[in-house]
This record gives C-alpha cells, sequence and structure tokens, in this order.
C-alpha cells in the first residue's frame, strides 16, 4: 500500500488530494515537521532530503519531490485521468505546476516561512543593514508577481489542464491556500479556481483530516 508522509501546513496537502481522487487505498504518517521530526530518526533515514510530501511505494521504494510524485501517481493510475489528454494541455499544466512549485512556493513562501534560511546571521549581511524584515518583504513580492503570473496563465480556463481536474492544480491549490494565510490577495482566477478546488469531495475529505474548515 502508498504510504504518504506529510505534516500540518506543508505542500504534502496536494499529495493528499491526488490521493484520495485516486481512491485506491493508502496509508498516512503524520510528521511534525515545525517540531523538526523531519530531521530526524526515523523519517530522515526514509528520506535523507528531509521533508514531505514522500511517499513509499508497495515495493518499499520512495519517491520525493512534488512533480515526481504527482506524476507517478497519474502514470500509476491511469483510470484516474489526472492527465490532459491533449498533449499541448499537458505542457501547459506541467509549465504552471513547475512555476507554482519551483518558484512561488520556493522561492517565495519560502521566504515568508523560513526567512531565516535565506538570510544568514554574518557579518556582511549585518553591514549592509540587510534583514529578516527585508527578506519577508522580498518573498512577498516574488508571491505576489507569481500569483499574478499564474492567474494570466490560468486565463478562463476551469482547471490548468483546460477542462478536466489533474495533477498541477493541486499544485495551484496549495500555493492558493497558503496565500490568504500571509494576507495576500489572490488575483481573481486564482480565487475561482481555489472555490472549485474546495467544492471537490476529495478536497473536502482531506481539509477535513487535516483539522482546515473546506469553507
Amino acid at each position: 500500500m502508498t504510504t504518504l508522509y506529510w505534516g500540518p501546513h506543508t505542500c504534502a496537502i496536494g499529495i493528499h488530494v491526488l490521493l484520495e481522487e485516486i481512491g485506491a487505498p493508502y496509508d498516512t504518517v503524520k510528521m511534525d515537521v515545525v517540531g523538526g521530526e523531519s530531521h530526524r530518526p526515523p523519517f530522515n533515514g526514509v528520506n535523507p532530503k528531509e521533508k514531505v510530501p514522500t511517499v513509499v511505494r508497495d515495493d518499499g521504494s520512495v519517491l520525493t519531490e512534488y512533480g515526481t510524485i504527482a506524476r507517478w501517481l497519474a502514470y500509476a493510475h491511469p483510470e484516474a485521468g489526472l492527465l490532459p489528454s491533449d498533449r499541448a494541455d499537458e505542457v501547459h499544466a506541467q509549465m504552471m505546476m513547475d512555476y507554482a512549485v519551483g518558484t512561488v512556493h520556493a522561492q517565495g513562501f519560502g521566504r515568508i516561512f523560513k526567512t531565516a534560511e535565506f538570510e544568514p546571521d554574518d557579518v556582511v549581511h549585518g553591514t549592509l543593514g540587510l534583514g529578516l524584515g527585508n527578506v519577508k518583504a522580498q518573498g512577498r513580492a516574488m508571491v505576489e508577481k507569481g500569483l499574478g503570473i499564474l492567474a494570466q496563465e490560468l486565463g478562463q480556463r476551469e482547471w490548468a489542464g483546460g477542462t478536466a481536474f489533474g495533477i498541477a492544480d493541486t499544485a495551484l491549490f496549495y500555493v492558493e491556500r497558503w496565500a490568504p494565510q500571509v494576507e495576500i490577495a489572490l488575483p481573481t482566477p486564482l480565487d475561482a479556481h481555489f472555490a472549485r478546488m474546495k467544492a471537490r469531495p476529495a478536497v473536502r475529505r482531506v481539509m477535513e483530516i487535516w483539522g482546515e474548515p473546506a469553507g
């Protein structure tokens, strides 16, 4: 059985949604990521990268990285229809997912949520007068710009891949979910997409498990 390692307030919620959408049996292990559990045994023996989401497959092999896990789930469960049938739509959705994960999340929200990792405590930074507040501000600007770009790429599409829900929509969902937590307004296309996501039964089930309101 597939096992998902996850932690509250992390991007693993998107992979959890995909598992619910697929409907096949799976197991979960909740991690205290904020408390540092991902950096200690036994988890860092499972994933030396020390982060979630992490998936352990039936054969014991381990998958990491959001896009890799999402695409594997789509390939392993073609009946779920998680990839667009049109190649151009698939490429467009992949572009959006990569940007949401690699830039909006890793660079933008990373500076907001893990500010100290982007601002080492050293003499040079202190001399320049840069500080944690500066890094957070930079992160907010990156997120706001990035969400604007994603909104343009989504445009009038209902879903990232066109007319059908797919793996890329879960990446949009988790960055959309983070935005109001840091008082960043979602552009209209993303706000509408976020509402569509929260209306999906799979999303509602996962948010209940995560102890979050789905409304």
